[in-house]
């Protein structure tokens, strides 16, 4: 039974694509908060015809739509956290920003800028305008390595530069930033790097599984909803880090055939929770 007699039932917004395949963007984003126990509310950037093998098409959300979406959204709707994902252009970018600016809510920032099947989702004059305009109004980041080496402007290999890199991130947008490293092939377990801006840094480890193959669309979506799931239920952020790692696991241990030889993550029925580690990065 729902208990939200004294207080607002939780509530989460994310600001991304829709995925017409269902593995990524929002409706990843929906089926996470849903999982969760955290309502769900969204803001469309674009529509893309995808699946987990290939992107056809994108079609752009005008920055008037995203910015009328959003504000409809947070003019009546009790929103205690917010997350991006694509957003396609630098006009969409500034239109977020605007409005979350005039916002409290804590915001986590996944910077989208290119799918799982290697196709560009954000140009490249709208990476200077994630950095100046999105970022600074970040109170979380969550880039994968391509990501983190273009923000950075720099090749990444190896823990050392990985965890150096978080750190860098963390410093110079004033956030907590968690690097996903599920792209390195050097990592004996599926560990990321979270830093703080306080300058600590952390690992986040679970066991790494086989290739999971096309059921991995999806997962960086999916690791920076859980987060915003949790910070909508006023957790504490390593709570968040945790169970947003343990859910991205149990996702991918436990995926949905949706197709001939294929699968997706899918909310899992056991509890991964113990299999996470988190650790100071010595």
């Amino acid at each position: 039974m729902k208990k939200n007699t004294v207080d607002c039932y939780p509530v989460a917004l994310t600001i991304a694509g829709s995925d017409s395949g269902g593995g990524a963007g929002i409706q990843a984003d929906l089926r996470t908060f849903n999982a969760f126990g955290v309502f769900g509310c969204s803001v469309i950037t674009a529509v893309t015809a995808q699946n987990p093998d290939e992107v056809r098409r994108i079609d752009l959300i005008p920055p008037e739509g995203v910015r009328s979406q959003l504000e409809t959204v947070l003019d009546r709707i009790a929103v205690r956290a917010v997350k991006t994902g694509m957003l396609g252009s630098s006009g969409n970018i500034r239109a977020a920003a605007e409005v979350l600016r005039r916002t409290r809510l804590p915001v986590v920032v996944d910077p989208v800028m290119v799918s799982t099947s290697g196709v560009r989702l954000l140009p490249e004059d709208a990476i200077d305008c994630m950095r100046t305009e999105l970022l600074p109004r970040a109170d979380w980041i969550t880039p994968n390595l391509p990501e983190a080496e273009l923000l950075l402007g720099r090749k990444l290999s190896g823990p050392d530069a990985y965890a150096a890199a978080a750190a860098e991130c963390a410093k110079i947008w004033d956030c907590r930033c968690v690097l996903k490293t599920g792209h390195a092939e050097n990592m004996a377990e599926a560990t990321d790097f979270a830093a703080l801006p306080d300058g600590r840094i952390y690992t986040v480890t679970t066991p790494k599984l086989e290739d999971p193959g096309r059921a991995s669309h999806g997962t960086g979506c999916t690791l920076s909803s859980a987060i915003a799931a949790v910070l909508a239920q006023n957790q504490g952020w390593k709570t968040a880090l945790a169970q947003a790692k343990s859910f991205v696991f149990g996702s991918l241990s436990e995926p949905a055939q949706i197709g001939l030889d294929l699968a997706a993550m899918y909310p899992p029925v056991d509890d991964y929770d113990h299999l996470v580690r988190i650790a100071e990065f010595a």
